[in-house]
């Protein structure tokens, strides 16, 4: 992990912008296409907006779903 460690040391000496970059790149870097987790959201959000449609399930307004979670 000294590698690691020492990477993390040499990022946080970064500018906050180059911080930002860096950040970025790592996380575009595992953010790769899935074909088969793609398909399974495609078909959860049609079971979902079938649902919907067939009266098995509710909306909830945006001001409810905020006012539940909100931090007090």
């Amino acid at each position: 992990m000294s590698a690691t460690n020492d990477l993390i040391k040499q990022a946080l000496a970064l500018p906050p912008g180059e911080r930002i970059e860096l950040i970025e790149q790592v996380l575009n870097s595992l953010d790769q296409p899935d074909e088969a987790i793609d398909k399974l959201w495609a078909e959860e959000a049609e079971r979902r907006l079938e649902d919907y449609r067939s009266g098995k399930m509710e909306s909830v307004s945006m001001e409810d779903v905020m006012a539940k979670y909100s931090v007090k």
